[in-house]
């Protein structure tokens, strides 16, 4: 059975041709203007857009299905606990001392009798779910169209200690090997008849759990071997060094970064003069200004 590869993209785009430091400016962009937004609308367009960039970067669209079915619980659980609970905050965010009912339990239940759900709540709970896309989806753009030694070579470049950089690296290529470990003991187990497919939830965890062993006994020894062949060689760790790939600003590069400074810049404009990206903004046209709590 083969390793399974941390890198997932299999040809060529212009996110593959790009060095690491501009696509790290553009994660770095992405993720502060997903902080700052607090709007669904703008959050679905900067969503779409990460998405989209995704699936022509090279990323398997069969990858993001496997992390939005992973990540629907969570899901769930932000417009629950938005919608119903989290008031304070949204009445900030509009300026309303009151919020518009979406649905309210009967006053005869127990516990929750006479609470429920309300609009600006649950459209807060959406924009929260968008937001967290967008984080989850924007590293792959840096790190699944890049190869782990021009990560490496750029990262030292933007003044990262060598050190940081090769543990990082050590991590990116352990997982490969952990995943493949993984898959050859499950494969061993069903050779031997074992079929966790027709397993119920709880004893399909418990076979599951079991290889967490062997795993942690064949990470030991394959640390140990490292530390080993480091210890051969004198690692120091040390930045001065000389390094077998380089990493080179070209034109393209520039212009990436100047584009996504020059967008930064542009969505904190329209954010602090226009209210683009506001919570408030073309959802609840009517709400006043949000009056500050003593």
């Amino acid at each position: 059975m083969g390793v399974i590869r941390f890198q997932r993209v299999w040809r060529e785009s212009l996110f593959t041709r790009l060095d690491f430091r501009a696509k790290l400016l553009i994660v770095a962009v992405i993720s502060l203007v997903a902080f700052v937004w607090e709007s669904p609308i703008t959050l679905a367009a900067l969503a779409l857009t990460v998405i989209i960039a995704a699936l022509l970067s090279g990323i398997e669209a069969a990858y993001l299905g496997r992390i939005f079915r992973l990540m629907m619980p969570l899901y769930g659980l932000l417009l629950v606990t938005h919608g119903f609970w989290n008031t304070q905050q949204v009445r900030v965010l509009t300026g309303r001392e009151t919020l518009t009912p979406l649905f309210t339990f009967p006053s005869a239940w127990p516990l929750v009798g006479g609470g429920g759900m309300s609009v600006e709540g649950f459209v807060y709970g959406w924009a929260v779910i968008l937001r967290t896309i967008v984080l989850i989806l924007v590293l792959p753009l840096a790190i699944f169209t890049t190869d782990i030694n021009q990560i490496m070579v750029g990262l030292v470049r933007i003044g990262i200690p060598y050190k940081l950089v090769f543990i990082f690296s050590s991590t990116l290529r352990f997982f490969p090997l952990l995943f493949g470990e993984a898959q050859a003991i499950i494969e061993a187990q069903r050779l031997r008849g074992l079929e966790p497919q027709r397993m119920g939830p709880l004893q399909r965890v418990r076979v599951y759990a079991r290889i967490a062993i062997p795993l942690i006994l064949g990470a030991l020894v394959k640390a140990q071997q490292l530390e080993a062949v480091l210890q051969a060689r004198a690692f120091t760790g040390s930045s001065a060094r000389t390094y077998l790939h380089e990493s080179r600003l070209r034109r393209v590069d520039w212009g990436v970064i100047l584009l996504g400074l020059g967008l930064f810049v542009t969505a904190m404009a329209l954010y602090v003069w226009l209210g683009v990206g506001k919570f408030a903004w073309l959802i609840f046209p009517s709400a006043p200004t949000p009056v500050p709590h003593r």
